[in-house]
């Protein structure tokens, strides 16, 4: 299981943030992922520009992990699954016989996003735009203007600081509260080949909103921790 030091609460459920940029949630045995961007360097082949074609397998390597490390019965990806909607066509053997044996193992749904809205779930699971689960939202985009608890991807953010003259970069949730006890989340990019945007770019702020703090959250060491992004004025 994933270790405790990493659980928080989010509108009155617990979850489990992994060190693999998973979300786990408990109550549910789901386990959430955002963003694999399955099949990215194919396509970027096919357009000329020639990637190592192992970023799937790796992709799938480690949510398979993440299932085993937490004992997850269910798995909702948050879209943006495959790089494109054609993605699944382009699966070689190997990785498709590890994304059918996933699926087959849980109850999956796979969530499109921008990236893959004509996706076909040919290699198992369900489809779904987006779902209500105990009150929450599992969508690829934060609404902005959405009241409800909602989790999302879509902005792959990135907790950026400067620490001793050195730049770190690295994958966080953004966690929004609406100062009623609750709030919205925006999980990381799972998949291997995806790049990130700052937790703080005005773009996710503005998505967050209405909120009265936005953090960015992360495993460091052996313990979640947090860094306030904004603050809404006294």
């Amino acid at each position: 299981m994933v270790p405790v030091p990493f659980a928080f609460e989010f509108c009155g459920q617990e979850f489990r943030l992994t060190e693999g940029r998973a979300l786990y949630w408990p109550s549910e045995q789901a386990l959430l992922v955002a963003d694999l961007h399955l099949e990215k360097a194919s396509f970027y082949a096919r357009h000329g520009q020639l990637l190592p074609p192992y970023d799937s397998r790796e992709t799938l390597e480690r949510l398979a992990l993440a299932i085993r490390e937490t004992g997850a019965r269910r798995v909702y990806t948050l879209g943006d699954n495959f790089h494109d909607s054609a993605g699944t066509d382009r699966l070689e053997p190997h990785a498709a016989g590890m994304l059918a044996a996933l699926t087959r193992a849980t109850e999956w749904v796979w969530i499109t996003g921008n990236h893959d809205a004509a996706m076909e779930a040919r290699i198992g699971g369900g489809l779904a735009d987006e779902l209500e689960i105990a009150g929450i939202v599992l969508r690829h985009r934060a609404q902005a203007g959405e009241t409800r608890p909602e989790l999302s991807g879509h902005y792959h953010p990135r907790l950026q600081l400067t620490v001793h003259h050195r730049r770190i970069r690295r994958p966080c949730a953004v966690v929004s509260h609406d100062g009623r006890g609750c709030g919205r989340m925006i999980l990381p990019a799972f998949g291997a080949l995806t790049g990130g945007m700052d937790a703080a770019d005005p773009a996710i702020v503005a998505a967050l909103q209405p909120a009265t703090t936005i953090d960015a959250v992360l495993p460091a060491g052996r313990k979640l921790a947090r860094f306030p992004l904004w603050r809404a004025a006294a």
